[in-house]
């Protein structure tokens, strides 16, 4: 009976043939210090759960020498056999980390090479810096009995390969069919299933786990997913009870933030993130704080969707801006259509005491206009007037009037008696 392991830093594919089990760790984006510790963590997993065999899925344009130097030591440290497969391009400390695997896969049409070491500002980094790389580089090509010039000539423009597109003053980058030709790469590979069947383990399934995970990292859906799960859980606020687009945007953003926590390339941290975000737009709901608990809450969202995707800071961006947009033109046309209804009417007074609907502060004594009476006190301009066997209180339209002058009432209004002089 096959099993299937997955831990959110790899995907552990279980199966028979030389290995049993087969870890898949994604070597994305730029080579960091934080790159350095994912992968420690995730060989260390992997070793952990007894895995037979590790797969780094490499597609980067470089980055920091020292964090390749110290990721190229754990790979040597490790006792598990360890494939580097380029899916799209390994290119300067991306090369150098492939050449330290054990074997290298490429999938057809990526590129590896282009290892020059520059600083921060995209110059040489020196005689000195540039010595230690070119040994490093060469070290990595002699572990597994490849032929140090051609990685030499990725780091060192003076190496002259003309016939690979690298001559005097050029830096070499393979394609699959040349780094297989030089001995740079044991074979080609279009997907995994293809790689496992190259490293003779054929009878290995990729796990339901693992293809969502690759459905839900994929570029074009991200944005989707983002903008149902935004939409949906805004539209739950404009209806009443937990229904259908609560769980659509609940369920949205769950399988966005565990789908790249399983593809390797979110932690618990991004979800954690996000939690405490909603927690303080929750709070700005109830507690108003001037806007800065939903601000901060705000921040805290986006900053965990940039931290999960795995994606360029510009492509998130863009992506949350596309949610927002769905996400505002969805709840407009929401309202337009069906009105509000939702959990806001639990928390806000929306009742009006107008006297259409019986509120009334003093009855107003329309039977009064037109009566005539006599002031018993002073009116200036208020004061009070006998009408008949009643006295009122009353205020004339500003005129002041003496005890005993006759007077007329104009207008009546709650209280309110107007009366002015019955010549």
């Amino acid at each position: 009976m096959m099993m299937v392991f997955l831990p959110f830093f790899g995907e552990l594919v279980l199966g028979e043939g030389e290995g049993d089990l087969v870890t898949f760790i994604p070597v994305e984006q730029e080579v960091e210090r934080g790159l350095e510790a994912f992968l420690k963590r995730s060989i260390q997993d992997a070793e952990d759960q007894g895995a037979d065999h590790i797969v780094l899925e490499i597609n980067t344009p470089g980055g920091a020498v020292n964090a390749a130097d110290n990721i190229a030591k754990i790979m040597k440290a490790s006792d598990v056999p360890i494939t580097a497969y380029v899916t799209n391009r390994a290119l300067s400390a991306g090369a150098y980390i492939a050449l330290n695997a054990d074997q290298i896969i490429m999938e057809p049409g990526a590129l590896m090479g282009s290892a020059a070491i520059i600083d921060q500002s995209g110059n040489t980094a020196g005689k000195k810096a540039e010595s230690f790389w070119h040994a490093a580089m060469k070290s990595a090509a002699e572990l597994n009995d490849r032929d140090p010039k051609y990685a030499l000539a990725m780091a060192d423009p003076d190496v002259d390969l003309p016939d690979y597109n690298a001559p005097k003053g050029e830096l070499l980058t393979l394609n699959d069919q040349e780094a297989v030709k030089v001995g740079y790469a044991e074979g080609t590979a279009e997907d995994r299933t293809e790689l496992l069947s190259v490293l003779n383990l054929k009878d290995a399934e990729v796990s339901i786990a693992e293809r969502i995970a690759r459905f839900v990292t994929n570029p074009i859906i991200i944005p989707i997913l983002l903008s149902i799960g935004s939409l949906g859980l805004v539209l739950e606020l404009y209806s009443p009870g937990f229904g259908v687009p609560g769980f659509m945007g609940a369920g949205a953003l769950l399988l966005f933030f565990f789908g790249h926590m399983i593809a390797g390339f979110a932690g618990w941290e991004s979800l954690l993130l996000l939690i405490v975000g909603v927690v303080l737009i929750i709070v700005e709901i109830f507690i108003p704080g001037f806007g800065i608990f939903g601000v901060l809450g705000a921040v805290g969202v986006v900053a965990s969707v940039v931290l999960a995707s795995g994606q360029s800071m510009q492509y998130v961006l863009i992506a949350v801006l596309i949610a927002v947009t769905v996400t505002i033109g969805g709840s407009y046309l929401f309202i337009r259509l069906f009105g509000y209804r939702g959990f806001f009417k639990k928390i806000v007074l929306s009742d009006s005491t107008k006297s259409e609907f019986g509120y009334v502060s003093n009855a107003t004594r329309e039977e009064l206009l037109g009566m005539e009476g006599v002031a018993v006190t002073p009116l200036r301009p208020s004061g009070i007037a006998e009408f008949g066997d009643e006295r009122l209180d009353v205020v004339t339209e500003g005129s002041f009037l003496t005890v005993g002058t006759a007077v007329k009432v104009v207008k009546t209004n709650g209280s309110r008696v107007i009366v002015r002089e019955n010549k």
